[in-house]
């Protein structure tokens, strides 16, 4: 058969997502944070929308955007008691969006779609009038958070130091390269012959700069190695003597624990290596960390559950994390009878239809989330009660074929989300842990609760029978855990604890 170029009609289907589309499952695997960002550049760019400062309403329900001049998304706390049966409650004429149907296909990646649903907008513009004196507003709202400042850098925190302690301009110079060169954590990161290589410059004036610097607060700061750093904060405390000399210079020996070998370099008996050991547990590694560190954010929780007095569990989304967006129908209302221009017209109207998608994807999210997550409250309820100890194996397909909803579905609703349980806040994905079998034939044992019983194992045991991995596979077999001894040799370091030989080791230096 002859190869020849020819023309042919094929009918076939494909999934064809909208940016709109897009844009709701977008907002899917966002955190209520990124969702708060998202809808502020949405207020910038759609003139139609607006930020709602009012209260959330104690029922709110679908009303037509027509009928009235604003429309506000669902707000207000949803609960849904998982000892009834029956329909996720919610208002009438829910957004028509069949996630299952759009996950059928994943033809396409998350960045493609990010990227078509991305789309120029104008920039829409609030302005506020200033009234009376001292700068108040006109709504006499005061921002604490406007009057805060930042805290200095590392580097900063250091230059200061360098103008006063450095005389020469070529000293500064020097120094202030070398203050580039300095991590996070406070080290030296660049070689000392390189830097005076670059500079044009002898190692020994590069050198002298450097122990200039070694004095600057904090202690330890421009140390080239943890042993220098070491160094120089128990010099400062006058505990730097030859035998702690030659305890820094096997830091390895302290690391594995291997004090026997620690108390026959450097001479001294047990007692001496432990003050030593508590001398050193005084320092701080990593002096750097002590400036410029981010604000830490508390993690606020999307969905709250809550006991019932009859045993059932009340799950609630968070109101606050939901942004509360109107649609000012009013404004669209004047614009299209005053304008005679086409052009704006189809503008106008286009913002409505994303303003009114906008508003009903939030809704659509925050229903979705709370259906996910009373799911998981239902299949995680022995956790719930007795503690991790009944955490079951959970993963995506259960969740998914429950509340008949495709699994990339829920694996971006359960992504970046926190419940507040009586337990404690917990990611969302902290509930999907893999299955191990059971030895007796029973319930498969959730990996997260046997890490959590390996660790009281630990926590328990005594110094003269320190538990090796096979007495630990020992222990939970006879628990009724299926278990084997590289997996929990796994468990333990991913807990970060050592070895039985390293626990044995500094059980003794204690003892």
């Amino acid at each position: 058969m002859a190869l020849a170029p020819r023309l042919e009609l094929r009918q076939g289907q494909s999934l064809v997502m909208t940016p709109q589309l897009q844009q709701a499952i977008k907002l899917l695997q966002l955190s209520n944070l990124e969702l708060a960002e998202y809808v502020e550049q949405e207020l910038e760019r759609n003139p139609l929308l607006e930020a709602s400062t009012g209260e959330p309403a104690a029922g709110p329900e679908e009303r037509d955007g027509h009928e009235g001049e604003r429309e506000q998304v669902l707000t207000s706390e949803t609960s849904l008691s998982l000892s009834e049966d029956g329909p996720m409650p919610g208002r009438d004429g829910d957004l028509d969006t069949d996630y299952d149907n759009v996950y059928a296909d994943e033809s396409r990646s998350d960045t493609q779609n990010d990227a078509a649903a991305t789309a120029p907008g104008p920039q829409g513009s609030d302005w506020q009038s200033v009234k009376g004196g001292g700068g108040g507003t006109s709504d006499g709202d005061f921002s604490f958070e406007a009057t805060l400042t930042r805290e200095p850098t590392l580097a900063e925190h250091l230059t200061e130091q360098m103008h006063t302690a450095l005389k020469t301009a070529g000293d500064r110079l020097i120094g202030a390269y070398l203050i580039d060169q300095v991590n996070e954590a406070g080290y030296m990161t660049a070689d000392i012959a390189d830097v005076a290589e670059r500079l044009g410059t002898d190692v020994e004036d590069v050198e002298a700069v450097l122990q200039v610097m070694q004095t600057f607060e904090p202690t330890g700061i421009c140390a080239r190695n943890l042993k220098e750093c070491l160094s120089l904060q128990l010099a400062e405390r006058d505990r730097l003597d030859p035998t702690m000399q030659v305890f820094l210079d096997h830091l390895e020996l302290f690391a594995k624990r291997d004090f026997d070998q620690l108390m026959k370099l450097t001479g001294a008996d047990r007692e001496d290596i432990a003050c030593m050991v508590d001398d050193i547990r005084l320092c701080d590694p990593k002096p750097g960390h002590a400036f410029g560190a981010e604000p830490v954010v508390p993690v606020v929780p999307d969905v709250f559950i809550r006991p019932r007095a009859d045993g059932s569990w009340m799950v609630e989304i968070n109101s606050e994390t939901l942004p509360r967006v109107l649609v000012n129908q009013q404004y669209y209302a004047e614009v299209t009878k005053l304008s005679g221009d086409p052009g704006a017209k189809a503008y106008i109207s286009e913002c409505l239809n994303n303003a009114n998608w906008l508003v009903k994807s939030l809704d659509q999210r925050a229903r979705t989330i709370l259906k996910v997550a009373s799911e998981i409250v239902r299949q995680q309820d022995s956790f719930l009660v007795h503690g991790i100890q009944h955490l079951k194996p959970l993963n995506l397909k259960t969740i998914a074929e429950a509340i008949s909803m495709h699994e990339s579905t829920v694996s971006r609703v359960t992504a970046n989300k926190y419940i507040a349980t009586p337990r404690g806040i917990f990611e969302m994905k902290y509930f999907f842990t893999s299955s191990i079998a059971s030895s007796s034939g029973g319930a498969a044992h959730s990996a997260e609760a046997v890490r959590h019983r390996i660790k009281e194992l630990i926590d328990v045991e005594r110094p003269d029978a320190v538990l090796s991995d096979d007495n630990i596979v020992d222990i939970l077999k006879g628990q009724g855990v299926d278990i084997a001894r590289r997996t929990v040799a796994k468990y333990r370091e991913a807990l970060n604890i050592p070895s039985s030989v390293q626990r044995r080791r500094e059980k003794k230096a204690y003892a």
